[in-house]
């Protein structure tokens, strides 16, 4: 289910959606003090390309004071908002049978959205 899941997501706007994400990343990662940031948007990229089959595990990565500190400055310069924008489109998706699966991945990347820095992004679903 993995393979064509991810293959659906991949034509239908999965590689919009990375795409974005990962211009948006490369414009960050412009200035020094917007490299980790830009790094953290290419992981979303990457991860939003293509969702299905990878698990998002919240605090399993290196969680410090900077990641901290990171994270407060991430949600108030827009992580809140593009949480929100995953959870309407999930919601949306929810409505039909046939979009739960694609819902829950968007329900799953606005969990990596609203805090991205020390969550860890397996292969393992």
């Amino acid at each position: 289910m993995s393979i064509l899941g991810n293959i659906i997501w991949f034509i239908f706007g999965g590689f919009i959606m990375g795409a974005l994400y990962i211009i948006a990343g490369l414009l960050f990662c412009i200035t020094i003090i917007g490299i980790p940031f830009g790094i953290q948007l290419m992981k979303i990229g990457l991860l939003s390309m293509m969702p299905f089959g990878s698990k998002v595990v919240l605090g399993e990565g290196e969680m410090g004071c900077l990641s901290l500190v990171l994270n407060i400055i991430w949600i108030l310069c827009g992580g809140i908002e593009l949480a929100i924008m995953h959870l309407i489109i999930g919601a949306i998706f929810c409505i039909t049978i046939i979009g739960i699966p694609f819902g829950m991945q968007h329900f799953k990347l606005a969990k990596l959205a609203v805090l991205p820095f020390g969550q860890l992004a397996t292969t393992k679903d």
